[in-house]
């Protein structure tokens, strides 16, 4: 049975049980701060757990793209190492909301499992939840007489809280499970150690497959447990390893999941896989399992960056690169030629993928051709420190520059240990363990926030926003919660009605004011911002002690800084009106990649692989100032079925999640219409004027356009004819400003000409100079000096020009340059080869008498420092070292 066989069986054998099937959702987090990814089934379905939001349908079946590689579900550093660890892998999954509970989720998993799917009825165990006394919660004795009828006493596992308690967070909905085991294993292995003995000892062949998750409870902020008002099923399966398991495999690459990529990595390796545990059949298994993780990101609109998920996708491309750069002598981007391959395999389940190969194959490509360059770098970085600790006889490198290697360059520790050991070093792991745990304790204390229990103060059936009609609304609280955070302490308060916009899909949240009401006393409180999070809006007030106004509060009226959403609202249509320009001026690859939206600016990240021209931004500028003085109607559409919305060409974004029903927002059917959840003008004419301020790369393939509308464009405008106004007024030209300066600009041309003629030839003479003051100190030429030049790059220009002059020369020469003290020194082979100097190490030393630091080649190095006066010492010293 192919994988594409078994992932259609599932989803149609849950069909036929009244399921609805789902698409996934992507693999980046959206409007969840507890998620940066989506790292299992359930995410997507968190709102419908936490009782925010209604299901589409009571009976939901999927397959859900999960990336487990951060927080304490991650899996990558066991990649490539083991036969069933991944960091991107499909979860398999059939959830019932208040629908069915215990009885239904364990027989149609037997029976999915069994006649279905066929497997051996006398491989698979099932574990249950034994109790724990703490939480007060009893033996899962339900689940116990369900499954002891299928399968028997002998093959109930009696499992733990850590194995058989499922928790969504901290907080939050959970409760019990069961999970399936299937033991894999040879019948002679089998007869030698029973199956049972081996569920949850981490045996490669006896594993996890199914996990059937009973969620009964709440888990509250001080750690007690609720009933939940619903019970809910809430199942995963691996996919990879349902392969392994239907297909007969010992390793869920050894499956048709894996052996397409796998196949192009020999290809492009010119090696043979294995599946053995040695470096290249480890390193195969890190990139074929790496470039799904990262191609499905990018293909969900992440891309690799600096920071937070853009930088996990960075380091697992890294790693792979990594990997293939040392076992498999891949020094040429390879990475990229896998992206073809891995998108037409799954054209028929994440089309995302498909429609989007070319884009994530050059980002790929540029992302490896820029870390090879890095990896060389870092190369040459740890040469010249071995080089180092081999001048000082040591044998360690230090655990900071192991870190400071991994880090900067990438490079990780064992890594650099194995290139270490091949020049006879090691390296100190226990420093780089500290440094690295120093880091993530300052990153978990950035951002750190904790927040007590909601408390409810009136109950409602669901929240409603009527943001996109009014601004202002007569209603009252649902709920409320205090949270600690970088900030201090805020409330965040939950309305039945509000007008306020949560900040989601680029645009910022609104601002204003709650007027709250209890008996006769009425109290304003400020509203700093609005949030979304598991789709629920909430309101930010940072007032002080409000618990007590929250809860008896009888009435609420919301007001929303109109003119700050009418500015955001302008800024936010003339991104809809930018981002069908673009796809006019620059072609139809164009696509919405990111955005912000306030009132004081707008911000478009798009898809592109070169600069802007001035042409083709002027000519943008042009289209989009066309359409607002047009004065395009509004054209907004609510609950539009999203089969109907794309049949009307609404543009829509990849890496969002679209429901059955969507916003269709259109300025001109044949100009502008997408999918958006934003506030939006009336009609274009209100945004006023549109100016752009900025245009540049954010990344590999993904360029920024920065501009301002409405009042900011004026201002802007304004600000630029002032400026204009005085520089005419400097200049003396009432009329050719552009000559004016042209002038002066040709004039400093000339005098910077007659200048470093000067300056060359006061160098030239300073060089000739020293060649007389150079003496023969044993075998081999010093000279050591203070020289006056009027940059760095003089001061290394004349060490260099000395050097061509005389053989075998060792010099120190300093300089004060403009108050800051500089050194720059230059050794021979001689002194290099034989008495073991280093130019780098050399004047770090001299340069703590300037106060300063530096480095360089072994030949050459400088430095500089803050304290001219130590000049005369570090020269003295130069000299007792040369000499």
């Amino acid at each position: 049975m192919t994988s594409h066989e078994i992932r259609r069986h599932f989803l149609d054998f849950f069909q036929s049980k009244q399921h609805l099937i789902v698409a996934s959702a992507p693999l980046v987090a959206k409007n969840d701060p507890t998620l940066m990814f989506n790292n299992s089934g359930m995410a997507q379905f968190k709102d419908f757990f936490l009782g925010n939001g209604n299901p589409p349908s009571r009976r939901v079946a999927d397959t859900q793209k999960c990336l487990r590689v951060s927080g304490k579900h991650n899996d990558l550093e066991d990649v490539g190492f083991d036969t069933y660890h991944h960091t991107m892998f499909e979860m398999l999954g059939n959830w019932s909301f208040g629908d069915y509970f215990k009885k239904e989720a364990i027989t149609w998993a037997w029976e999915l499992l069994t006649e279905v799917y066929k497997l051996p009825k006398d491989r698979l165990y099932v574990s249950v939840f034994e109790g724990d006394q703490k939480d007060n919660v009893p033996f899962d004795q339900e689940a116990f007489d369900l499954w002891e009828p299928i399968v028997g006493k002998d093959r109930i596992i009696y499992g733990n809280k850590k194995d058989n308690f499922w928790e969504m967070g901290d907080t939050g909905p959970c409760g019990p499970c069961s999970e399936i085991h299937v033991d894999l294993r040879s019948p002679e292995e089998v007869a030698q150690t029973p199956g049972k003995d081996l569920v949850n000892a981490d045996h490669p062949q006896v594993v996890e497959i199914w996990n059937l998750v009973f969620m009964q409870f709440n888990r509250k902020a001080d750690g007690s447990l609720e009933p939940l008002p619903a019970r809910h099923v809430d199942t995963g399966m691996g996919f990879e390893r349902l392969c392994m398991a239907i297909q007969g495999k010992k390793s869920n690459y050894d499956t048709d999941v894996f052996t397409g990529t796998i196949g192009v990595i020999e290809e492009v390796s010119g090696m043979t896989y294995g599946g053995t545990m040695d470096k290249a059949d480890v390193t195969m298994r890190v990139i074929a399992d790496h470039i799904r993780a990262v191609s499905f990101a990018i293909g969900d609109g992440l891309v690799p960056s600096n920071a937070k998920a853009g930088y996990v996708i960075r380091r697992i491309l890294r790693r792979a690169i990594r990997y293939g750069y040392s076992y498999l002598n891949l020094t040429e981007p390879f990475m990229t030629k896998l992206v073809p391959t891995l998108a037409a395999q799954f054209a028929d389940v994440f089309p995302e993928l498909n429609a989007q190969r070319d884009f994530v194959a050059t980002v790929i490509r540029e992302e490896e051709i820029s870390f090879l360059r890095t990896l060389g770098t870092g190369l040459g970085r740890l040469d010249q420190i071995i080089a180092d600790l081999s001048g000082r006889q040591e044998s360690v490198i230090p655990g900071e520059t192991v870190f400071e290697l991994n880090d900067t360059f990438g490079f990780p520790a064992d890594l650099t240990a194995l290139i270490a050991r091949e020049k006879g070093l090691s390296i100190d792991d226990a420093g780089f363990q500290k440094a690295l745990q120093e880091q993530k304790a300052r990153s978990r204390k950035d951002a750190s926030s904790s927040a007590g229990d909601w408390i409810d103060v009136n109950e409602v059936d669901g929240t409603r926003f009527v943001g996109y009609d009014q601004t202002e609304a007569d209603t009252f609280i649902v709920k409320y919660r205090k949270v600690q955070n970088k900030q201090g302490t805020q409330y965040q308060i939950v309305l039945a009605e509000t007008p306020f916009y949560a900040e989601s899909g680029g645009q910022i949240g609104d601002t204003g004011v709650l007027v709250l009401t209890t008996g006769e006393q009425v109290r304003m409180i400020r509203i700093v911002d609005t949030k979304k999070e598991n789709d629920l809006s909430i309101l930010i007030a940072a007032d002080k002690d409000l618990d007590d106004l929250l809860e008896s509060a009888t009435s609420a009226h919301a007001v929303v800084d109109a003119d700050r959403r009418m500015l955001t609202s302008s800024n936010h249509s003339a991104t809809h009106l930018l981002h069908a320009a673009l796809r006019d001026v620059l072609g139809t690859h164009v696509a919405q990649k990111g955005s912000y939206v306030g009132p004081d600016a707008l911000r478009f990240d798009f898809s592109h692989f070169s600069k802007v021209t001035d042409e083709q931004l002027a000519q943008v500028e042009r289209i989009v100032n066309e359409k607002i003085r047009q004065d395009i109607p509004l054209d907004e559409k609510r609950n539009v079925p999203i089969v109907q919305a794309k049949e009307l060409g609404a543009t829509a974004l990849f890496g969002e999640k679209y429901g059955d029903f969507v916003r269709v927002i259109t300025f001109d059917p044949a100009y502008s219409v997408e999918l958006c959840g934003g506030t939006h003008v009336p009609a274009t004419g209100h945004i006023g004027l549109f100016k752009f301020t900025g245009e540049g790369s954010v990344s590999t393939g993904i360029r920024r356009i920065e501009a301002k509308t409405s009042v900011g464009a004026e201002a802007l405008v304004n600000e630029q004819m002032a400026v204009i106004s005085e520089l005419k007024e400097l200049l003396k030209a009432p009329k050719d400003i552009v000559k004016a300066v042209q002038s002066l600009i040709d004039e400093r041309i000339a005098l910077q000409k007659q200048v470093d003629a000067m300056q060359n030839e006061k160098v030239q003479q300073l060089k000739n100079e020293l060649l007389t003051k150079i003496q023969p100190v044993n075998g081999h030429m010093v000279l050591v000096e203070r020289v006056d030049v009027p940059n760095a790059e003089a001061l290394k220009q004349l060490a260099y020009d000395l050097k061509a002059k005389v053989d075998n020369l060792a010099l120190v020469l300093g300089a004060d340059i403009n108050g800051k003290p500089q050194l720059a020194v230059m050794l021979p082979d001689s002194l290099i080869q034989d008495k073991h100097m280093n130019a780098g190490q050399v004047v770090k030393e001299l340069a703590k008498n300037i106060k300063g630091g530096g480095g360089g080649q072994p030949f050459f190095a400088t430095a500089g420092g803050s304290e001219s006066s130590g000049l005369d010492a570090a020269l003295a010293q130069g000299k007792a070292l040369l000499g």
